[in-house]
């Protein structure tokens, strides 16, 4: 059970991991920002956590790869920032890659549709079943 836990912990680490990288750059298509104002552009909905120590890594493979550029801006509220912006490679590369995946999603949503089924358990989990009574509905 650990290990099924622990295989599924890595597969979600490494599939938010490709999305976060999108994310951020579908964020920096339409404005610069500093490292904890693209956070916060990119986690407004508070579903997943994004930290610092997240997001710095993938702005510097960005920037070696050319897509992602910053410069440092005075700031009125203390120490000057260091702002990110899409290059002209890095807005091509977001259509492409926001064109591919929204066919992705598309094909997992046309190929998953379950409805209204709880998760299925890992083989070798065990889940509770709790099984109501007619009359205590």
């Amino acid at each position: 059970m650990i290990q099924s836990t622990r295989k599924m912990d890595n597969k979600i680490k490494q599939l938010r991991k490709g999305v976060l990288e999108l994310a951020i750059l579908g964020s920096l298509y339409h404005e610069s920002h500093y490292g904890y104002s693209l956070i916060k552009s990119i986690s407004d909905e508070g579903d997943i956590e994004i930290t610092e120590g997240t997001i710095y890594p993938i702005l510097g493979r960005l920037a070696k790869e050319d897509l992602v550029q910053s410069e440092w801006m005075e700031s009125k509220q203390g120490p000057p920032r260091k702002y990110y912006s899409l290059t002209e490679k890095g807005k091509a590369a977001f259509e492409v890659l926001h064109s591919e995946f929204a066919k992705l999603v598309k094909m997992v949503r046309s190929s998953s549709a379950i409805p209204d089924r709880k998760p299925q358990p890992l083989k070798g989990e065990k889940i509770d079943m709790k099984q109501e009574s007619e009359h205590g509905k």
